[in-house]
């Protein structure tokens, strides 16, 4: 053997005893990233601006994004029902044909806590129709919101009848092989972390967790720009999926004010750091609300994930 060829055998077998035990890398995150459809769909309603379904889709895909999260009623139209197998099928070829996931659907929450027990109950027939539709798209999650107001109850009151409602959502979805995931903000009737907490209790299902978004968890916390303190308590067990944005810690266009990550106050590599540390394994949507330019706060966003992934 050459002196040469035999220098490189013993140094790669040197190296080959020394890394396991002096260079064991973590393994990288198995996150998912997307863009939300509601960034769009509220930039182009506050500036007068025009953002074609196919542009942002070729966008997405020319990003290295994984999904989208759709919105109600944006582009063109309501969700199709579950049963409307030709509108679903087309709709899933659109998205699919740019190598992107529909990983979620926004939904209402308001009747889901109504004092007047047939309206949840026809909010539970609705979610199992909306859920089955979120199926056959090929979502992994069905996001929810509860806002709306209290109707002559007491925020006790309605908080029970929203776990009992989401109980049955959560075992409609874990029927169905999904997770369902609500997220409280400052502005609702329920915007506590302690509420959080409360729902996740009382409705007690590994099929039912909570959306972290920085920009909540940041005002239900102080506007310290440390939502991941939060995120520490809440834990990341309990986390579904992250709608990431920076924020000052106001409020704006009734909810927390949105900023592309970089451009606000939190500490977003630390909220990063939280969910890789403990674990967490889905998706983040990068969440441009009321931002002005979503496509510069999805190539913001992306950034911070990616760097947050090392």
């Amino acid at each position: 053997m050459h002196r040469r060829a035999l220098l490189q055998t013993v140094g790669c077998a040197a190296a080959a005893l020394w890394l396991p035990r002096h260079a064991t890398a973590a393994p990288r995150p198995g996150w998912k990233t997307a863009v939300g459809l509601n960034g769009f769909m509220s930039s182009g309603q506050d500036h007068n601006r025009v953002y074609p379904i196919w542009e942002i889709l070729d966008f997405a895909s020319r990003q290295g994004f994984d999904g989208v999260e759709l919105v109600e009623g944006w582009p063109m139209g309501n969700y199709p029902a579950a049963g409307e197998a030709d509108r679903i099928r087309a709709l899933r070829r659109m998205y699919e044909g740019f190598g992107l996931q529909v990983f979620s659907i926004q939904l209402g929450v308001a009747n889901a806590f109504d004092p007047d027990r047939s309206v949840r109950e026809g909010w539970v027939a609705e979610f199992r129709d909306r859920a089955e539709f979120a199926r056959a798209v090929g979502c992994d999650c069905v996001g929810m919101w509860p806002g709306g107001p209290l109707r002559d109850q007491t925020v006790d009151e309605a908080l029970d009848r929203l776990a009992e409602s989401f109980r049955s959502a959560a075992r409609i979805a874990g029927d169905l092989g999904l997770l369902a995931a609500f997220e409280v903000e400052p502005p609702f009737v329920f915007n506590t972390e302690e509420q959080i907490r409360r729902i996740l209790a009382q409705v007690d299902s590994p099929h039912l967790k909570t959306i972290f978004d920085p920009s909540h968890f940041d005002l239900m916390s102080g506007s310290q720009g440390r939502p991941h303190e939060m995120l520490q308590r809440i834990g990341v067990s309990n986390i579904g999926y992250v709608h990431l944005t920076d924020c000052d810690g106001t409020i704006f266009g009734g909810t927390s004010r949105h900023f592309p990550c970089g451009d606000g106050h939190v500490d977003i590599p630390a909220a990063l750091a939280v969910l890789r540390e403990g674990g967490f394994p889905g998706w983040i949507m990068i969440d441009a609300w009321k931002i002005p330019d979503p496509y510069d706060a999805c190539v913001k966003g992306k950034l911070a994930i990616d760097q947050g992934r090392a």
